[in-house]
Order: structure tokens, then sequence, then C-alpha cells
């Protein structure tokens, strides 16, 4: 089994027990550390905050709290936590809602056991994993948000924070769409160096997640150069 070195914390988020248990057990059989799984959104954030799972496997159709809140309350809590959403919708705004509110990937649950796997393992690592078809619906949402007008900068606007040379070259690879893994590849540094340099991006332009770094670097036109 690879990664077994580094095992990686999962918890599964799903109001039907047999669908939830399956996956727990699928996932565990695959050498992930399921350390809980929840039945409702409540729940789901009370065990998520106690057991700091590196993946959240999460369905977004929950009671007490929908998934989406979820997700944003965790994220904004740990912007280090990635969420899988593992959903029947396919609906276009339920996949752009979950992808604005901290998610990192977006698989329907017609994926197979194999596709659901590699999707956890890639989602650890802060790779961006959709269903196919879902992913250039995401990339178009950021492009139409990015073209929108900005609000007229006011006399007394902080001066933009100054990134350095290397901050500003990640960013402009993760806005043309690179996984991290690809990012430390082509700038031939480790994985962990990228991620420590997204975080520090993300602290100096007071953003939350990779949604709204991607959104930021293309307003700016990061992506074309």
């Amino acid at each position: 089994m690879s990664e077994q070195q580094d095992q990686i914390k999962v918890m599964v988020v799903d109001d039907h027990p047999m669908w939830r248990d399956a996956v727990a057990r699928d996932l565990g059989e695959a050498g992930f550390d399921v350390i809980a799984t929840a039945g409702d959104g409540d729940q789901a954030v009370r065990r998520a905050h106690a057991t700091a799972p590196d993946v959240l496997v999460l369905d977004l159709n929950l009671p007490a709290k929908p998934g989406v809140q979820v997700c944003k309350e965790l994220v904004g809590a740990n912007p280090a936590l990635r969420v899988l959403v593992l959903s029947a919708s396919g609906e276009h705004a339920d996949v752009l809602e979950a992808v604005k509110s901290g998610a990192t990937g977006y698989l329907l649950k017609s994926a197979s056991t194999e596709e659901l796997i590699d999707a956890v393992r890639r989602t650890a690592v802060g790779d961006p994993v959709f269903t196919p078809g879902l992913a250039g619906l995401v990339l178009g949402e950021y492009r139409r948000l990015a073209s929108e007008p900005a609000p007229a900068p006011g006399a007394d606007e902080p001066k933009a924070p100054q990134l350095t040379d290397r901050e500003t070259e990640v960013l402009r690879l993760v806005a043309k769409g690179l996984s991290y893994k690809q990012i430390a590849e082509r700038l031939v540094i480790s994985h962990r160096t990228v991620q420590n340099h997204v975080q520090n991006t993300l602290g100096k332009l007071q953003l939350h997640n990779r949604v709204e770094l991607v959104r930021y670097a293309i307003e700016r036109g990061l992506d074309d150069e």
C-alpha cells in the first residue's frame, strides 16, 4: 500500500448509514486512517474539531446543518483542512456553492471506489479534484468573477501587500490550474515548500482559500503571463 509512512486521516460525513459505512470501509481498506464519521452537520463540526482530519469527505445534503455551511465553518477555522464533496447532485449551482465555501474538490456518488480513493489521495495534497466536466465549470466561474468590475479604490486604501518573487511565481502557477505537486516539480522545490508559500500568500493577502487566491491572481492577469 502506498504512502503508509504518512497516513492520511479522513473523516466521512453522510446521513445515510449504509453509504457512510461503505465509504469509510473502502477508504480504511485502501490504507487511509478513518478517524471519525458523522451523520449530520452539527455532529460533523463537533467531531472534526475534536479529531482534526486531513481530509473531510462530505455530503452536501445533511440534516441539522447543510454541507456547505459545515465546509465554510471548518475551513474558516482551519484553512489547512481539505474538503472533498461527495454528492449525488451534479447541479452547477451546488458545485459552485461548495467550491466557494472552501471545498477542494467535488466528486459525484456515481464515481467508482477506485476514483474515490484516488480523489481522496489527491485532495490530501491540495490538488483540486472534480468529476470530469465540472473542472471547466469551476475555472469558468473563477474567470467570470475575476472579470467583474472591482470596487473603486478609496483614497485611504492600504498599500497592496508585497509578495516575494517566489510567492508570486507560485501564485502564477496556481492561477494556471497546476496542482501543488506539479508546481513543486516545475520549480524543483518540495511539496511542503509550495504549501508554505501558498499559506504565506493567503495570510499576506488576507484571503481564506484557494478559490479566493485564484480569483486574486486572475484579476491581476497572472494566469496569462
